[in-house]
């Protein structure tokens, strides 16, 4: 086992932890363990909502979670000699939850529309939450029957601390976006907010200003963070942009499990758990690698280790409303078809429209945009492997076709 450099201890929040993590992005937040390149360690993390969640038949702590604590972070981890303009490269080792009988599990919730809302808030306004057991790499839940799956393991957020400058960015952009429609609910982003503001050690003014200055942690940004990509999982190597000295590397959210798109928001088999790194360094791998234009993300390379599945379902969406309104290559609107499609169907198997669109959020669903030039419609596909099931899923009564007894052709 790789050498601990965060530790949590389940039951306390972030703030109490012996070396407190965070919860918002600023390039002053201290480092709260270093590392050389070269080496191997493991962080352990609490799950994304400091522990809120029960693993309990009552959906109650997902419609009054206090999304302001989230998500909480584990780390800084300086790491020593990066530098801005480097290329941090991040190597995930090993991952899952923390092995116990009271700690090998997982959740995944809908949220209520006034705490957050998801993909499908119109359809699905209320709160609803499904607890998943975890057994070595599968998934079965007593809150959704006859599903038995292989997780994905993966870390939801991880990525290195923004610059000042790219803080400020960040800042800017979502701000001009909420002044266009400030009364929305659920809101278009999320500003700065000082109230349960967690920064690692920092105290008196110091915390007061970057509380009042850092970033929310809930979109993806340059920096990586919250971009909710199941395929980055154990043996997965990322490149991530070094942006102020050391990288200061945080990384949480790890989900067991996760479908594309995660829809329902809380929609990953979200975890308590530990994570293996291995890091090192490319000087000037920015500039190297092409990654220093502006929106420039990171990167990553696939691993070898997915679940392999053969059979599935495929549903298809256009970007046409359902009030038949035309969008025009609106892959937003196709994926939100293709989704709908999808649990309209699930319901004639014996799921309800709560499992089915929690099941579209947690089971390894792919995701794909299969049409994105002949306007006007975008065509998007959600393919759900059909093994998961411990139930019949494909439709039934089709004919079945008897082939016609014949003789071979023979020269007349």
């Amino acid at each position: 086992m790789p050498e601990p450099l965060f530790k949590v201890e389940l039951g306390k929040s972030m703030a109490d932890q012996e070396a407190p993590g965070h919860n918002r992005w600023h390039p002053d937040i201290p480092a709260a363990a270093s590392t050389d390149p070269g080496t191997d360690f493991r962080i352990e993390c609490l799950d994304w909502t400091n522990g809120q969640v029960g693993n309990n038949d009552s959906a109650n702590d997902i419609r009054d979670m206090d999304l302001d604590q989230n998500h909480v972070l584990s780390g800084p981890v300086y790491v020593n000699g990066a530098e801005p303009g480097d290329v941090l490269v991040v190597d995930i080792l090993n991952m899952g939850p923390f092995p116990g009988a009271d700690t090998e599990w997982g959740y995944t919730g809908i949220f209520s529309r006034q705490n957050g809302g998801g993909f499908l808030t119109d359809h699905y306004p209320d709160a609803h939450k499904a607890i998943w057991d975890l057994r070595g790499v599968h998934a079965t839940s007593r809150h959704i029957p006859d599903v038995r799956f292989v997780g994905i393991q993966h870390p939801g957020l991880i990525g290195c601390a923004p610059s000042a400058d790219l803080l400020a960015e960040w800042n800017r952009r979502e701000q001009a976006l909420i002044d266009t429609n400030p009364d929305r609910v659920p809101p278009l982003a999320l500003p700065p907010l000082a109230n349960n503001a967690i920064l690692g050690t920092l105290s008196g003014s110091e915390y007061d200003r970057v509380a009042g200055e850092g970033a929310r942690t809930v979109p993806p940004r340059e920096h990586g963070g919250n971009v909710d990509i199941k395929n980055l999982t154990i043996g997965s190597r990322v490149y991530f942009p070094v942006y102020v000295e050391g990288a200061k590397l945080s990384l949480g959210d790890l989900h067991f499990s996760q479908g594309d798109g995660e829809i329902s928001f809380c929609g990953a088999i979200e975890m308590a758990g530990y994570i293996d790194l291995g890091v090192d360094l490319v000087k000037g791998g920015m500039e190297k690698y092409g990654m220093n234009r502006p929106q420039h993300m990171p990167m990553f390379q696939l691993s070898h280790i997915e679940p392999r599945y053969s059979n599935y379902l495929v549903f298809e969406g256009i970007s046409v409303e359902e009030d038949g309104e035309q969008r025009f290559m609106n892959a937003h609107v196709a994926f939100k078809q293709a989704c709908l499609n999808a649990i309209t169907y699930l319901k004639t198997c014996g799921y309800t429209d709560e499992q089915a669109y929690i099941l579209l959020s947690a089971a390894p669903i792919e995701g794909r945009i299969s049409g994105i030039v002949d306007i006007p419609n975008v065509c998007c596909s959600l393919y759900i492997p059909t093994e998961i099931f411990e139930r019949p899923i494909f439709p039934q009564d089709v004919p079945t076709r008897t082939p016609r007894e014949g003789n071979l052709a023979m020269e007349s």
